[in-house]
């Protein structure tokens, strides 16, 4: 039996209104910095046309260009690794790191070592890891996993943020300034990268051409992490790959401008080979990728750049939280990617959505993404991943619309139930009534009111 809902959860988040509001607020607010930035360029559209059908392409015949790409990195003296899933993809960091007697390593965000739940499993086995993008060394401190790609403490009221620094890294105690914090987190950080003899990123764009990676942050902490280290391991998924480096031109210019409203993030370096004296190893992971490349409905999930525009507009995101959605990558992409990992755990994400397309319309590479919830809806029905009170109403509903006679019947007992009767659906035990008033009752049905009224 499911015991995680986003209904349930997104019910607790939505008992702090003010936290709500301004997290609906931020976020809109960069889903028109996006709107403002993409209106620069007059071939915007042009560049998600282009993107797409490379991502197209790309997809079409990954298993050529992965081949491709480990053979121009192994000629570049990177060292490859293949993980089918995430417990392969977890023993290979921690042998790199076991191997050469490494105990504390640094890591810049990856949202696939989230996916694979790296950290847990290095601290596990006494490996400390130190997450050194802002963001997500603040949930780090709180114990919690990111709620947004891009902004992993969205959620998180700068008072909040006081708090925890004031209890982990000593800051004065009811300062929230974010300034005072900033540098905090700037001095605490700077010892750690001192100090790691290991380094962890992970990859926004492999190149099969060149062998090379493409990691992009604003922080610059990749590149501090990475440099001062002695092994860099950068951690991608299969589906990351893009065939040429003059690609990188139209997916760098979509980027930033769908994740924040920047023309381009502040860094965007390039890994080609390893230093001298020093180690640079990719591991390439699967996890249920290849699954979703065989489903023709859903490959073009694959597509995701993980620029998180479609969280930034999605009502329903918005206004429940990234926690809500209790996976690894929350909101719209989240919930088309999610039930191909796990159908049973995440039948009710392709649920949380209003299907209003904003999601698709911002999407930088053009993934159907409201289609795709609507066609996990079909898919988990049909496999009885829904509720047996839901699935038993949704056929009554479908034989009803498909009888006209059905049809007409059942819109006059709703009118004269909801007039003699309104009790039956005004009450607590019906949540659709929860949050909305009843509307008037109208005295015909349109049809009824067709038939009266229509010129011969």
């Amino acid at each position: 039996m499911k015991t995680i809902d986003h209904a349930a959860n997104s019910k607790v988040f939505n008992q702090d209104e003010d936290r709500v509001d301004w997290h609906d607020e931020t976020l809109w607010f960069i889903r028109q910095k996006r709107d403002k930035a993409s209106k620069q360029i007059p071939q915007w559209e042009a560049l998600r046309e282009a993107a797409s059908q490379i991502k197209n392409h790309t997809l079409s015949n990954l298993h050529n260009y992965l081949e491709e790409f480990e053979l121009n990195a192994k000629a570049n003296g990177i060292q490859i690794h293949w993980a089918k899933d995430a417990q392969e993809h977890n023993e290979i960091v921690y042998d790199l790191l076991a191997k050469q007697g490494i105990s504390k390593m640094v890591k810049s965000k990856s949202m696939l070592t989230e996916e694979c739940h790296l950290n847990h499993y290095l601290e596990d086995r006494g490996i400390e890891v130190i997450d050194s993008d802002l963001g997500e060394r603040i949930v780090q401190l709180a114990k919690e996993p990111p709620s947004h790609i891009v902004l992993p403490c969205i959620h998180k009221k700068k008072e909040e943020i006081g708090a925890l620094f004031h209890e982990h890294l000593g800051t004065p105690e009811g300062n929230a300034d974010p300034q005072v914090l900033t540098e905090a987190a700037r001095q605490h950080l700077r010892d750690v990268f001192l100090t790691r003899r290991a380094a962890l990123t992970g990859v926004n764009f492999a190149v099969a051409e060149t062998g090379e990676i493409v990691v992009c942050t604003n922080e610059g902490n990749a590149d501090l992490g990475v440099h001062l280290a002695d092994i860099h391991i950068a951690c991608m998924g299969i589906e990351k790959i893009i065939p040429k480096r003059g690609h990188l031109s139209v997916f760098l210019r979509l980027l930033a401008r769908s994740a924040t409203g920047q023309p381009v993030t502040t860094y965007s370096s390039h890994f080609a080979k390893p230093r001298k004296g020093k180690e640079l190893h990719i591991v390439l992971v699967d996890n249920g990728r290849t699954k979703q490349l065989g489903r023709p409905d859903f490959r073009n999930s694959l597509k995701c750049i993980r620029c998180s525009a479609c969280f930034n507009t999605c009502p329903v995101y918005r206004r429940s939280g990234g926690h809500s959605y209790h996976s690894v990558i929350a909101g719209p992409i989240g919930s088309i990617l999610s039930p191909n990992l796990d159908m049973a755990k995440h039948a009710d994400l392709p649920f949380a959505s209003t299907l209003c397309g904003s999601c698709s319309n911002v999407c930088p590479v053009k993934i159907d993404i409201h289609e795709q919830l609507y066609k996990w809806r079909q898919v988990l029905v049909k496999e009885g991943y829904v509720d047996a009170k839901k699935a038993l109403s949704m056929q009554l509903m479908a034989k009803t619309l498909a009888s006209p006679t059905l049809y007409h019947l059942a819109g006059k007992a709703a009118r004269t139930t909801l007039k003699y009767a309104p009790f039956i659906a005004q009450n607590r035990f019906n949540p659709w009534y929860h949050q909305r008033e009843m509307p008037a009752v109208p005295k015909s049905s349109f049809g009824e009111w067709y038939q009266k009224n229509r010129t011969k």
